[in-house]
């Protein structure tokens, strides 16, 4: 009896469990996903009946090469009805494979639709939508108002500051601060105090600019990824500071910040924000080198935009990647893989993407890999 054989594939997905921090931010360790292929011999006999299946083994491959391996092996040496059954399967395999090609090249493209129309067209000489500021020292203290001018005056390239809350009088300093070409993206860090916070934000607005500087108002920060809030809670959050915002005067995007992975696991998020904002670090991936971010990255706008069944344009609210730290997989920190990254993701998708961080965090804690206080990009360590 002569045998054929066949190889079947299928991906394996795997996620982590992320972490929150404190001090208006959240750590950056994000769920992510590694995909692998398995492997199985299935041996036929003459009529091309299956007759034994080996275990599975974890393998990386591509499919066009298995495809191509498989045609050789299986029509070789068979009977002429085994080679029928094999060319049956390869030809039946290919189809699929290019059915899977098309729908997903489809995807992308409306991907880049839908990012681009969520994405200002002007990402200033950065080349991005624009960059996260904390204003904290490293001992944890706020930052006065002339050391927020001071940091501002080295992110005159970026359309649009990002904060995360209210503490410090960071509202009304940035304003201040930031050129009259730039906008804020406002934030309400602590879902406890909507009020309170859309409150301070209206009398920084009063005084120190207007709500058309505003480009968007986050209510939470990876609150479901963090295990704070299910949905369904976020969705009220959200409810409630935007009818807060609407009432000081703001009629523009109003949304909740989670990682990536919190998106796809919980779909229900999509009906909530204006549009899905979301923050995704290739570093954490493990799998991802620096060069690679981009593209990386590029991907999870994919799956979010995906999993909202096309309904919501993706904004990534933070990534970028860590110049100090301990290796994790294949993701070394460094400055200059630091500078890869941003590189990286400016050129794929920069017009959709704020960069995480304009400084380094030195009033965080090390956190896992030892990473957490070094995405600042402008900083020299």
């Amino acid at each position: 009896m002569r045998f054929s054989t066949l190889i079947a594939t299928a991906s394996l997905v795997g996620a982590a469990t992320a972490a929150p921090a404190v001090h208006n931010h959240n750590e950056k360790r994000d769920v992510v996903t590694t995909t692998v292929h398995a492997e199985a011999t299935v041996f036929v006999d003459g009529n091309g009946n299956p007759i034994e299946t080996k275990a599975a083994t974890a393998v990386v491959a591509q499919e066009k090469a298995l495809i191509s391996a498989i045609a050789a092996d299986a029509l070789a040496g068979t009977t002429n009805a085994a080679a029928t059954a094999a060319a049956a399967a390869v030809t039946t395999t290919a189809k699929a494979a290019t059915a899977a090609k098309v729908a997903s090249t489809k995807a992308t493209s409306a991907v880049t639709q839908a990012t681009s129309a969520a994405s200002s067209s002007n990402t200033g000489s950065s080349g991005v939508k624009g960059v996260t500021y904390s204003p904290y020292n490293s001992d944890g203290s706020c930052k006065s108002a002339s050391q927020v001018s001071s940091d501002l005056a080295q992110l005159t390239g970026y359309p649009t500051i990002r904060l995360y809350g209210v503490d410090c009088n960071q509202v009304a300093n940035v304003l201040q601060a930031k050129s009259s070409s730039q906008n804020v993206f406002l934030g309400i860090f602590d879902v406890s105090q909507i009020q309170s916070a859309v409150d301070t934000m209206k009398a920084a607005i009063d005084q120190y600019g207007s709500w058309d500087e505003v480009v968007s108002v986050s209510v939470g920060n990876e609150l479901v990824n963090g295990g704070e809030a299910t949905p369904a809670q976020v969705g009220q959050y959200i409810d409630t500071g935007r009818a807060a915002l609407k009432a000081a005067g703001y009629t523009g995007p109003v949304v909740s910040v989670d990682t990536f992975i919190a998106v796809i696991n919980n779909p229900d998020l999509c009906q909530y924000s204006d549009y899905m904002a979301v923050n995704a670090h290739a570093f954490f991936d493990k799998n991802t080198v620096a060069s690679d971010s981009g593209s990386w990255l590029l991907q999870q706008i994919q799956r979010v935009w995906t999993a909202c069944d096309g309904a919501k344009d993706v904004v990534i609210t933070e990534s970028g990647w860590p110049s100090q730290g301990q290796t994790y997989g294949v993701a070394v920190p460094s400055k200059d893989n630091q500078k890869a990254a941003v590189s990286a993701i400016t050129s794929s998708c920069g017009d959709s993407t704020y960069l995480f961080t304009a400084f380094n965090d030195l009033w965080k804690a090390d956190g896992e890999y030892g990473v957490e206080k070094w995405f600042g990009i402008h900083s020299d360590e």
